[in-house]
Parts: structure tokens; sequence; C-alpha cells
């Protein structure tokens, strides 16, 4: 089945319009199978910072787009932007700005709790990750719908979509045998700028994208178990 190439447009005040939905139930066998190769896939992820520069595929990384897309959102309001960055001089930008911040922050901004909690993840305020993967996802939020002659209408939940939006995103990329990293300096507001963006978007995250390199090193972590995360009532 081909995408939807429909375009929307906005659907505040509209009446309800329901549409039939009759999915197939897939049978329980190849609902188990499927549920535990998931499983098993997703529990292979791991944020990468150290990033070959060989380009990815391009279609690879816009269906990643669309499916991040699918999200739900406080009443389908769909309030995100997806910035792809390829061009070099560009991330160079992001990552003097990214680094710019982070020298502020790592020399106390942090605080000394938030620097213990970072320790043995490794980071610090040397950020290549940003012009050696070969592209990057800005992630905006849009914070109210900006019509095209200035009207404003409110969004709702938007923390909440962008953030569903982003881990699907992440799932995606991973499921399609990419690497990724999610980027949050701290203030963001620098990206607008760069990027050029609207008043009403506010930088959510930067996902640098690519391969590992040769070299590439994570930390050592363990994740909760299932009984750590998981209260059955």
């Amino acid at each position: 089945m081909s995408p939807r190439t429909q375009q929307w447009t906005p659907t505040h005040g509209q009446p309800y319009r329901p549409v039939a939905y009759r999915p197939a139930r897939m049978p329980s066998e190849e609902s188990l199978a499927r549920a535990a190769e998931l499983r098993a896939r997703m529990d292979e992820r791991r944020t990468v910072r150290h990033f070959s520069p060989d380009p990815v595929p391009d279609q690879v990384v816009l269906d990643a787009v669309a499916c991040a897309a699918t999200a739900p959102s406080g009443a389908h309001q769909q309030p995100w932007t997806f910035v792809l960055v390829k061009d070099p001089g560009v991330r160079r930008q992001i990552r003097a700005a990214a680094e710019q911040e982070e020298e502020i922050s790592y020399d106390g901004r942090l605080g000394d709790e938030w620097l213990a909690a970072l320790r043995p993840i490794g980071t610090d305020a040397v950020k290549t990750h940003l012009t050696d993967a070969p592209a990057l996802i800005v992630v905006f939020q849009q914070r109210y719908w900006l019509g095209p002659d200035g009207t404003k209408r409110k969004h709702y939940y938007v923390d909440e979509s962008v953030g569903i939006a982003v881990g699907m995103l992440l799932s995606a990329l991973h499921l399609s045998g990419l690497a990724a990293l999610i980027h949050t300096p701290s203030p963001m507001r620098f990206l607008g700028h760069v990027l050029n963006r609207p008043e009403n978007e506010k930088a959510f995250a930067v996902i640098p994208i690519g391969y590992p390199s040769a070299d590439c090193e994570v930390p050592d972590l363990i994740r909760k178990s299932l009984d750590q995360v998981l209260v059955e009532v």
C-alpha cells in the first residue's frame, strides 16, 4: 500500500467526521513472534556519539521521519517540524553554537549533581557527532499554529506529542539500520536562528544520524529489567 499523499489542512472547529477502521486481526502466533523480534531488535539500540562520515540513503531517513509523523498528538494538531540538515557548513554552525553553550554548562551551569549523573555516560562539551554524522534531524515543536495571514491557534499537549514522535523516529531509524543520538544543548534558541524557523517553532532536540564509526564505543550500561519498570494491577 502506497503512502497517502493528501495534503493536511487545519481542522480546528470542524465537525467530527468518523470513518470506518477495520484492520485485520493478527493471529496470536504471529503477534507473539513479531513482539519477541521487536523486543530483541530494540534491545540492541544504543545511543551513538562516534559516527562514520559515510552517507546514508536519503529515502531511509525520509521514511523514518514519515513514521515519526504518524505519532498521536493532542487534538491531532501534529505540532512538529523535522529539519533535515546535510549541509556541512550549517552543521559546523550548529556545532560551534552548541559547544559554546555546552562549555558554559559543563563549567558550572549544570551543577554538581547533574555532572555526577552524566559521568558514567562519558560526555563533555566537545560535540564531534554534530559534524561527523552525515546528517542531523533538528526537531522543532510548534507551540501554536501560525496561518499564512498571521492567525494563531494554540496547540495542546505539545511536549507529550513531540516526545512521542521523537521516540518513534528513534525506533524507525534503528530498525532501518541507522544509529542516532538525542542531543539537547541548553539553551537551544540558536537553532531557530541558524535554521531560519518561524516564530511559532521552538527547538526540541538535535538528532545526528548515520552509521557507527569503525572505532565506535558506547558506555557499559545496563537497562532496567522488565520487573523494574512494569507494575501490573
